[in-house]
């Protein structure tokens, strides 16, 4: 196996969120952008089957590099092979807009409109501007500077034990 080297600094995030109280408003998405090679992204995106890990066998986090209510604190969002730990990419990123995108990401999954919500966010993975995939989420962890789970902080559906 060839480990094929990524920077940060290759990937950069945009987000999307839509007034959650709009009934036709889709999940808040974060977009993922990579420039490289598409073909080294997707290795790094497949299992050992050669098909893309799913978003159930992945894990979306943030580790914050300070305290997160320092409105300049930043940290790291990464997505990991949920079975391996295999980190499949990350990014810098200021902490208050991914912890805005969390809490957006909240407030879509507890809508009471009659809608199936099949995600309370979704994640794009794209290559200059070109998808590759799209995860529908409902956890995105978040850590402290200590490496602790943050719960309070942290999408975390209903009945899921960490």
């Amino acid at each position: 196996m060839v480990h094929i080297q990524m920077r940060r600094e290759d990937f950069t995030l945009d987000v999307t969120v839509e007034d959650s109280d709009d009934t036709n408003a889709r999940p808040p998405t974060v977009t993922i952008d990579f420039d490289g090679s598409r073909t080294d992204l997707e290795e790094r995106l497949r299992g050992p089957d050669g098909e893309y890990l799913s978003a159930e066998e992945t894990d979306v986090t943030l580790r914050l590099r300070g305290d997160p209510d320092d409105p300049d604190a930043t940290g790291v969002v990464s997505v990991t092979d949920r079975v391996t730990g295999s980190l499949l990419l990350e990014l810098d990123e200021d902490a208050a807009d991914v912890l805005d995108f969390v809490d957006a990401a909240r407030a879509y999954g507890e809508r009471e409109d009659g809608d199936d919500v099949n995600g309370s966010y979704r994640v794009v993975v794209s290559v200059d501007g070109e998808r590759v995939l799209t995860y529908e989420k409902e956890t995105f962890l978040v850590y402290s500077a200590d490496g602790d789970l943050l719960r309070g902080r942290s999408l975390i559906p209903g009945g899921v034990e960490l």
